[in-house]
């Protein structure tokens, strides 16, 4: 036990706490619960197979990270891809986004979604997520994927949803876009190319986390409360940091839990979020989908919204997946039957056959997952936020901020708090 004074006190060694530290250079020291760095950015090796967590892939906009990383790997260690990626609709494969290729679509159904966003009835301000997808594509391309999809991957009611809930990354598109794409296919999507490390998206974190003093980075210390007005906090086991700033990386809502305050407490349960089950599964050989990188699913009789393919990307002779099963944030998961549901759904879509052979498989259970934006509990966020600043504590990143945002985004964000902080 003892008392310990640090300047920068870091909760979370994920892809924002590690980006803070390397650009404060200074007094600081982060706090992770993990045995390990990296949060949700971190990668698993199993038999043959290299997995993410989830799907993680890099679609730099910024030359400084984008070079972060490159300068630091391997050039044949990263691969370039053009993204190829599918929805599967009433068994049969179409291009993303589903607005923009309503044409692929049998003739009845086309005609219905252009007759229906040829008639939409746009507004002026829109009520809630679901209220602005029916204004802005009527209501055919809404019920046919927008809506199921979503509702499978939020898992939850969508007008709960504000209308920017998914901000600059919703595939937006206006009718000249979707007459245009009838005649040439253009992906107008923020992520249409991206790289991706041969060793998965970990080894970006690796390159972020050698850069740092191993000594003040204290893996496996979870943090029992946190004291505002005499800026400190309590670790399980007994040790009291004392700050000038704390820096929070972790999810919000665990962190408010450390306060020990009723409004806090309050706020907490107020914040809404999916919980996401994680399939990373390995096959004895490569399944006939050979090109498609990632694929959309709205079916509701299918328990995943999305999968992906590592061998289509790292060009392997296996098949290697990722599965994504949405849940609402007080769901119980049981693992093992949806394993068995899962592999049942890739043979009757055809993914797999009765001849491959399950090699590895590992299950992550990512809660939170996919924030919820609201714009009322947004405010209340916001407010907290500023209150927070004015005692020094910071809560930046997905899941500190709360927000729904890139790595590349919670890296930035990093940078400029270390730099306010440093003036």
């Amino acid at each position: 036990m003892g008392e310990k004074k640090v300047k920068y006190l870091i909760i979370g060694a994920g892809i924002s706490g590690l980006t803070f530290a390397n650009y404060i250079k200074d007094d600081y020291l982060i706090l992770e619960k993990e045995a390990e760095a990296g949060g949700y950015c971190r990668t698993i090796k199993k038999g043959d197979f290299i997995w993410d967590y989830a799907g993680h892939f890099f679609h730099f906009k910024t030359d400084e990270f984008k070079n972060i990383f490159l300068d630091n790997v391997d050039k044949n260690d990263v691969i370039y891809q053009e993204k190829c990626t599918k929805i599967l609709y009433k068994n049969a494969l179409i291009d993303y986004p589903f607005q923009t290729n309503i044409h692929e679509l049998e003739k009845q159904e086309f005609i219905d979604c252009l007759y229906d966003l040829f008639n939409k009835e746009e507004k002026e301000n829109y009520d809630n997520f679901l209220d602005m997808l029916y204004g802005k594509f009527g209501k055919s391309i809404v019920e046919k994927f927008l809506k199921p999809y979503n509702e499978k991957l939020y898992a939850c009611d969508l007008r709960t949803l504000d209308k920017d809930a998914m901000g600059r990354f919703f595939p937006y598109a206006n009718i000249k876009q979707i007459i245009n794409n009838m005649k040439k296919n253009e992906d107008i999507s923020y992520n249409n190319t991206f790289l991706y490390p041969k060793n998965g998206a970990g080894s970006f974190i690796n390159i972020l986390y050698d850069k740092l003093d191993k000594k003040k980075i204290l893996l496996k210390t979870t943090i029992q409360s946190i004291d505002i007005k005499n800026k400190a906090v309590k670790t399980q086991n007994g040790d009291e940091y004392t700050f000038e700033y704390l820096i929070n990386t972790a999810p919000l809502n665990h962190f408010l839990n450390l306060f020990n305050e009723e409004k806090f407490t309050n706020l907490e349960q107020e914040l809404s979020y999916n919980k996401v089950l994680v399939f990373n599964l390995g096959f004895n050989k490569k399944s006939k989908l050979v090109k498609e990188h990632w694929i959309y699913i709205p079916d509701k009789d299918c328990n995943y919204y999305r999968i992906g393919f590592y061998d289509n990307i790292l060009n392997s002779d296996k098949l290697s997946m990722y599965i994504e099963i949405g849940y609402d944030k007080k769901a119980n998961i049981n693992v093992e039957e949806q394993l068995k549901l899962t592999l049942e759904n890739l043979q009757k879509q055809n993914i797999i056959d009765k001849e491959m052979i399950l090699e590895e498989h590992v299950a992550i259970i990512m809660d939170p997952a996919y924030v919820h934006i609201n714009g009322e509990t947004d405010k209340k966020v916001t407010k907290l936020k500023t209150e927070l600043n004015e005692h020094g504590i910071y809560t930046i990143g997905r899941y500190g901020a709360w927000t729904y945002c890139s790595m590349e985004d919670c890296m930035i964000e990093a940078k400029k708090l270390s730099e306010k902080l440093s003036e």
